[in-house]
């Protein structure tokens, strides 16, 4: 699985990369704390995943990057030839 940091999204923003942001956790954390990214908890990722747009990066997120690893998995059998990161360590507290 590829990871990416919060450096490289920084850089990819920087440079106006094109690129999707999808933050796995429950809407309460999103409220709290969010990067940027689209909202689809993880337990809605499957019957959300026409919100994946296809044909650039996609990178998930979640607090520590477990439940955006498990939402990369689910979702490569689906949609094999996109190209998922997930956020290293997650975005934490």
């Amino acid at each position: 699985m590829q990871q990416i940091s919060m450096n490289d999204i920084a850089r990819w923003q920087a440079e106006h990369k094109d690129f999707q942001l999808i933050d796995v956790r429950d809407p309460s954390e999103h409220e709290a704390k969010n990067i940027g990214g689209i909202l689809i908890p993880l337990a809605e990722i499957m019957k959300n995943k026409d919100k994946i747009q296809l044909g650039k990066p996609v990178v998930f997120y979640c607090k520590r990057g477990i439940r955006s690893q498990i939402a990369i998995q689910k979702l490569q059998r689906k949609l094999p030839k996109v190209e998922f990161y997930n956020l290293e360590g997650g975005i934490g507290k």
